[in-house]
């Protein structure tokens, strides 16, 4: 077998080892186009776990490297002079020139033959290789000139970043946050061998601007980086290597082969640094591809196969955290407002992968701290109250807890009247302690339903049905209940979700309206677009249904303005193309909406809240933009809005969600630290760890669940029983349960964090100053 490998960067070369020892008789050569001891970048960075793969993966490279690493357990984040060190963080710093010599020194040990100074614009002259491996960085040639078949993306990122050195010792990872008047700086620093460490800075377009900063002004960048980080650095310079100020290219491919070509490392996939080192990324790609060809021989559509199978759903999880960390990067400003200790949390968890309870196990005195902030900063001087079980208030309404049922439609409703259906479902969760309850979506007009399941608002009849369960709630609980005033628009007049999606009505359908005439979907009816006169009659509406949610003892309302609905349909871009008065701009596409919150605002009772839920994303192209948003969410807030119940998407049919792990928090995060209103955050947030750390982070105020608390009344309960709380809101009825579930509990807790000890590896170590 033939394999030629363009790129003699450590993917390459690791490739190279682990293949050609497993294939002796294989020819294999690398071609790399600079000099054998050309290194760009200082330093590379290593988790525990990843030096461990690589110890049993080829012995003989661990041996030789793991004497050059630099090893420390500690990551410290400083701000403006105020630092904190967490520990239990194991990773390991290596020179990018140590690591490479380590590496051809092994290939030349195995028979791999290396050719430097060897340019390969194509693989034309490859004809008789078996498998060509393009490892040819960022700016890969070979993917290039098939790019349409690899289906490469490039995206430059937002924020200018710099690489550099410096001899400044460093006994910890290190961020070191600086204000200045120009902006907020960050610099990423690591020791990688005694004496010599990497200083990445960062910021944004805007901050790079004031300084004055120019791309390949290297004296000039090291001149005023030097007086920005004067004290950071501690008498200490910095050191350039072809250090030119860049913007990070996430780079995605839909395939990684064609023909007998597969990509490699950087030409395959970035992930940006914040994260870890992408020669980490390219190294692990390198097993898993040497494996794959191994297996599989000559055979190539089974060997890529493989390697995809293998790499690409775990890459493809790397770039999301990636791309949630990065993002957190280019808004630093927004944070940058917190409680140093809420700041650095913030920086720990950021990617969502890390959470309050996996960092207490690395170093518990720090979250201790954390969350003793937290309750201090809302005065809660028992300041070991996990963050979702403490207060919080609206106007007058005061929560025993932060977590909200999300309004989720039982379509079990008779001509709009609510049952003993809905009596048991909300006073379930009522007696299993969610704090605030937020009722389906109710329909403010027969025709403002979705479906004919839906729940209504009115007429008196509907308003006193809806009483009797707000009166039980009262009555056994001290969870509080909003409802959510809607009006479906474009997408009412379907059958119940149970006979498929978005289904029309055969008979008993009505005439649907929305902000323009566009159908939601294909085999929908067209709506017809909305006069003035329609919308004084929706106003008028809305205000009789929030009369009816007062007289029947509502504690809060939302008014529904996301996910496409009507008044969501003013909102976005996709939805509205009217060219008067409610169309273009977003000041006028927001007109109607707020005339409808401002008329209900005047008439509800001035001592109960009211909640505005909007969509932060159409996940759609020429969408929503996060402008729009954050005009959006301003404009709900001088209205009087008291809080943002923030969601995204549904607005058009051909949307292309992302979903995930709290993958809806960024946008409260967004609105939240920008406009400075409560939010509410929802989306794949399923357990009181997630919770906990959002709130910690300062990423919401308030964490709804829709899905988990379907089949879980208890949720609260059992998170309750998890956490050691002991709430005074148990009924007497159910009291005796405790002594059952707060042990059974106890005893998940402990054997859950001793599985995540010991699959912990080994701490190797400190690092030498």
């Amino acid at each position: 077998m033939k394999i030629s490998v363009i790129g003699g960067g450590p993917g390459g070369l690791y490739f190279s080892i682990l293949t050609k020892k497993a294939l002796p008789q294989a020819q294999i050569d690398v071609y790399e186009r600079n000099k054998s001891d050309d290194a760009f970048g200082f330093g590379v960075v290593f988790s525990d776990e990843t030096l461990s793969e690589f110890l049993t993966r080829d012995p003989k490279s661990y041996e030789l490297i793991r004497s050059r690493f630099a090893y420390w357990d500690d990551l410290d984040v400083a701000r403006d002079g105020e630092i904190v060190r967490i520990k239990g963080n194991g990773f390991c710093g290596c020179s990018r020139k140590t690591l490479l010599e380590l590496l051809q020194q092994r290939c030349r040990e195995e028979g791999v033959n290396l050719h430097y100074e060897h340019n390969i614009t194509d693989d034309s002259e490859f004809k008789d290789s078996d498998y060509i491996i393009a490892a040819d960085g960022l700016n890969s040639q070979i993917r290039d000139r098939y790019a349409s078949e690899f289906g490469t993306s490039i995206k430059l990122q937002q924020n200018k970043f710099v690489w550099l050195g410096s001899t400044r010792p460093l006994d910890a990872f290190t961020y070191f946050f600086r204000s200045t008047d120009f902006g907020t700086f960050v610099a990423h620093t690591y020791q990688y061998e005694k004496g010599k460490s990497t200083w990445i800075f960062e910021c944004t377009p805007e901050t790079w601007e004031r300084a004055g900063f120019k791309t390949e002004d290297e004296a000039g960048t090291i001149a005023k980086l030097s007086e920005i980080f004067k004290e950071e650095l501690d008498g200490h310079g910095l050191i350039s290597n072809k250090s030119h100020w860049r913007q990070f290219p996430t780079i995605t491919n839909q395939k990684w082969s064609h023909a007998n070509i597969a990509l490699l490392g950087d030409a395959k996939a970035t992930a940006h640094y914040s994260i870890g080192s992408g020669t980490k990324l390219a190294m692990e790609c390198a097993i898993a591809l040497s494996d794959a060809i191994v297996s599989n021989g000559t055979d190539k559509q089974k060997a890529f196969a493989q390697y995809e199978a293998k790499r690409r759903n775990r890459v493809e999880m790397i770039q999301h955290a990636a791309g949630v960390s990065l993002d957190w990067f280019e808004n630093m400003e927004r944070h940058m407002k917190h409680d140093f200790m809420q700041f650095a949390f913030g920086v720990m968890t950021r990617a969502k992968k890390v959470t309050f309870e996996n960092l207490g196990l690395r170093d518990k005195s720090f979250t201790d701290h954390v969350l003793t902030e937290f309750n201090c900063a809302i005065g809660n001087f028992k300041v070991s109250v996990p963050a979702a079980f403490t207060p919080f208030s609206l106007r007058s309404m005061q929560l025993k807890n932060r977590i909200v049922m999300s309004p989720m439609g039982q379509y079990s409703a008779d001509n709009g009247l609510v049952s003993d259906w809905h009596l048991m479902h909300y006073g379930a969760r009522a007696t299993g302690g969610v704090g605030l309850i937020i009722a389906e979506a109710t329909a403010v007009s027969k025709t403002g339903r979705i479906t004919i399941g839906d729940a209504g608002l009115w007429s008196e009849k509907q308003m006193l049905a809806w009483k009797r369960i707000v009166d039980f709630i009262h009555r056994n609980s001290k969870s509080k209940i909003g409802i959510q005033l809607a009006h479906s628009g474009r997408k009412g007049s379907v059958k119940v979700p149970s006979f498929g999606p978005n289904v029309p009505l055969d008979k008993k359908g009505w005439e649907t309206i929305s902000a323009s005439a566009i159908p939601f979907h294909e085999n929908m009816p067209t709506p017809r677009e909305m006069t003035e006169a329609d919308m004084h009659k929706v106003t008028a509406e809305f205000v009789n249904a929030a009369v009816n949610a007062d007289e029947a003892g509502f504690d809060m309302i939302e008014l529904q303005s996301h996910h496409g609905y009507l008044l969501a349909s003013f909102l976005s871009p996709l939805t509205n193309i009217r060219t008067d008065e409610f169309g273009g701009s977003i000041e006028n596409r927001l007109r109607f909406p707020l005339q409808v919150f401002t008329a209900i605002r005047e008439i509800f009772n001035p001592q109960k809240p009211i909640s505005v839920r909007i969509s932060a994303s159409d996940w759609a192209e020429n969408g929503i933009s996060e402008q729009d948003v954050i005009a959006i969410a301003t404009a709900y807030k001088k209205a009087g809005a008291d809080i943002i119940n923030v969601s995204t998407g549904n607005t058009v049919s051909h949307q292309k969600m992302q979903p995930g792990r709290m993958w809806q928090t960024p946008f409260s995060d967004l609105i939240r630290n920008t406009v400075e209103i409560p939010t509410i955050t929802t989306g794949g947030i399923t357990d009181i760890d997630q919770i906990n750390t959002i709130l910690l982070n300062g990423r919401a105020d308030l964490v709804a669940l829709g899905k988990p608390l379907l089949l879980d009344a208890n949720f609260v309960r059992n998170a309750q029983a998890y956490e050691g709380y002991q709430p005074d809101d148990i009924p007497n009825q159910y009291l005796k349960g405790t002594e059952f579930l707060y042990p059974q509990k106890k005893s998940e807790r402990m054997e859950k964090e001793g599985m995540k000890r010991a699959l912990k590896p080994e701490s190797h170590g400190k690092v030498n100053k």
